[in-house]
């Protein structure tokens, strides 16, 4: 009899809702007009667009004319911290940025980028945590810095950063700030009226929606040049001839997401959640949660350090088991290096080695739960059996 199959990797990526498929597929086909076409079609098209802006914006208490739609989260990245280098050192202001060591590829990649065109920039260390400190970021902050640009949930550890306290030291200091909200947007509250944030990432396909459509929310006033140029889309700052069904696709799964929040379909996923942690922690000895606890912490998200065996051999029995999970980043999964991440908690090379990361959607029961509490125990033991390292 072939396994069960749950899908724990939620992070990476999340199923299409059936809902938001259904709401795109009029755009494969009797509605597919260039958007940009003064015509029947095009006009179709358009409000198709102004109505998805209107659902993304919601989600995060935005105006409408705040989105930017782009094609990827890492897109939305590259436009935030180039768009707001280039146009900063442009009038002037300095040419210095900062983050921190436990970013995603499309910051950390993109900062260092600058780096070779002149700018300077200062990587920010983390706690244990994951925590980036308030009190670090004060003091890393020169009269020639321009930006900072903090993840507000990590993608590996789940820890959620004190956004509103690091907002709040670079509104003092007149220092524009940028969150990857990636992992956090559609899966916690989020308002940026209530939040000290200029900028903030999303990503369709992280919230059941498709792959292929980021998002960059830009407060009012805040001027970027755009990394993109040609025909001047949305606002001059994404030229390129919108991915109609994906942005519409991206507005349903942004609504459905508001609706769960409204709901508190969040603190129910965090209750399965703490479920899980407590049955891994106690059925697996030598078994660690890394990054934050709690409210702290991503609601969906689960990750383990478990020492005397290697992430990979975790990954490859459960996955033969029919438990899909990951070792760290999926952009960087493919990796037999420890994660960045990890490291930068202060854990050692041998410990960030046996890493899993399980993190769950809407979808997942406490059947699922407890069927990969039954399996993965046994994946622990029989990895450790055959490890040199381990002495029951």
């Amino acid at each position: 009899m072939a396994p069960r199959e749950v899908y724990l990797d939620n992070s990476a990526t999340t199923k299409v809702d059936p809902r938001v498929t259904e709401a795109m597929l009029p755009y494969f086909s009797e509605k597919y007009g260039n958007p940009n076409s003064l015509h029947k079609f095009g006009r179709e098209a358009r409000a198709a667009i102004d109505n998805a802006r209107a659902q993304v914006a919601s989600l995060i208490n935005a105006k409408p004319t705040d989105i930017i739609f782009t094609g990827a989260g890492s897109e939305a990245d590259n436009l935030a911290i180039k768009g707001a280098a280039w146009a900063l050192k442009e009038k002037g202001k300095g040419s210095h940025i900062i983050t921190s060591a436990i970013e995603h590829h499309a910051i950390l990649d993109t900062v260092r980028w600058l780096g070779k065109m002149g700018f300077e920039y200062t990587i920010l260390p983390v706690d244990d945590k994951g925590f980036v400190s308030p009190a670090d970021l004060e003091a890393a902050i020169r009269p020639d810095t321009i930006l900072a640009t903090i993840m507000f949930a990590n993608n590996e550890i789940g820890t959620i950063q004190p956004v509103k306290e690091l907002g709040e030291v670079c509104r003092r200091h007149g220092v524009m700030f940028h969150v990857d909200g990636v992992q956090a947007a559609g899966h916690i509250k989020v308002d940026v009226e209530q939040l000290p944030i200029d900028m903030m990432t999303m990503a369709a396909h992280k919230m059941y929606g498709p792959k292929g459509l980021g998002a960059l929310y830009v407060r009012r006033g805040v001027k970027l040049i755009p990394t993109l140029h040609g025909g001047g889309q949305e606002f001059g700052l994404r030229s390129g001839t919108e991915n109609v069904p994906g942005i519409v696709g991206f507005g349903v799964a942004a609504e459905i997401a508001k609706e769960r929040l409204e709901r508190g379909d969040d603190k129910k996923l965090a209750q399965l959640r703490d479920y899980f942690i407590d049955g891994v922690l106690s059925r697996i000895p030598e078994s660690h949660l890394t990054g934050a606890a709690g409210d702290a912490r991503l609601p969906f998200h689960t990750s383990f350090t478990v020492k005397y065996i290697e992430g990979e051999g975790m990954l490859l029995l459960l996955d033969a088991a029919g438990i899909a999970a990951s070792s760290g980043s999926a952009c960087t999964s493919g990796s037999l290096e420890p994660s960045y991440v990890l490291l930068a908690t202060r854990l050692d090379h041998t410990t960030a080695h046996g890493s899993v990361r399980l993190t769950m959607s809407h979808d997942t029961t406490k059947e699922d739960i407890d069927y990969v509490l039954e399996k993965f125990p046994e994946i622990v033991e029989k990895l450790r059996a055959m490890s040199p390292f381990y002495k029951k």
